[in-house]
């Protein structure tokens, strides 16, 4: 009698185990099931991450765009008055006391047809590029993110063309380079 009920104890035993191995396999592929369906979620969100990153900074760069062709429409017309109210003055002048002013007059307005023909030449890269920055072609040639820069330098061998009014220093020294001159440091 003893014997028996071991067996059935033991029976038992096995199948409750082998129930439970039943029951921690299923749960084990619900789980691997779950970890695919996440892992599918995460590559999803992350693709949207990195496209909304992407299109905050053709944003970012079309605004910056912009902004510098606003800035530099706004620049040309402030020229433009300037030039026209100098040109103006130059005529009067020209006309009442110096005969002289005429060849101002005229390079006034050959330096204000030159600068506008560049900036209408600008203001339409700016366009193209603006547009290139919103549709997302050829976003790797996008500029990086403006640093604060000081002020661009100008070239200060570049020889000055004057009028032939305006006198000319014919005897002014030779430019020196900038290692060449003497240091005024203490």
């Amino acid at each position: 009698m003893f014997g028996r009920k071991d067996k059935k104890d033991k029976k038992g035993l096995v199948n409750d185990i082998g129930h439970e191995l039943d029951r921690a396999r299923a749960r084990r592929d619900a789980l691997a099931g779950d970890v695919t369906a996440l892992s599918t979620q995460i590559a999803e969100l992350e693709a949207r991450l990195a496209e909304e990153r992407e299109r905050r900074e053709r944003e970012r760069v079309t605004a910056q765009i912009e902004a510098i062709r606003t800035q530099l429409e706004e620049s040309a017309a402030t020229f433009a008055s300037v030039v026209a109210r100098l040109c103006d003055a130059t005529a009067a002048a020209a006309a009442e006391i110096i005969p002289e002013a005429r060849e101002l007059n005229g390079l006034l307005a050959m330096v204000a047809t030159e600068v506008d023909s560049e900036i209408d030449s600008l203001l339409c890269a700016l366009r193209r590029r603006a547009e290139t920055a919103r549709s997302g072609e050829d976003a790797e040639c996008l500029p990086p993110p403006a640093a604060a820069s000081g002020p661009r330098r100008v070239n200060e061998r570049l020889p000055l063309l004057l009028p032939a009014f305006l006198p000319r220093n014919r005897e002014a020294p030779p430019l020196e380079a900038a290692e060449e001159r003497p240091s005024t440091a203490a």
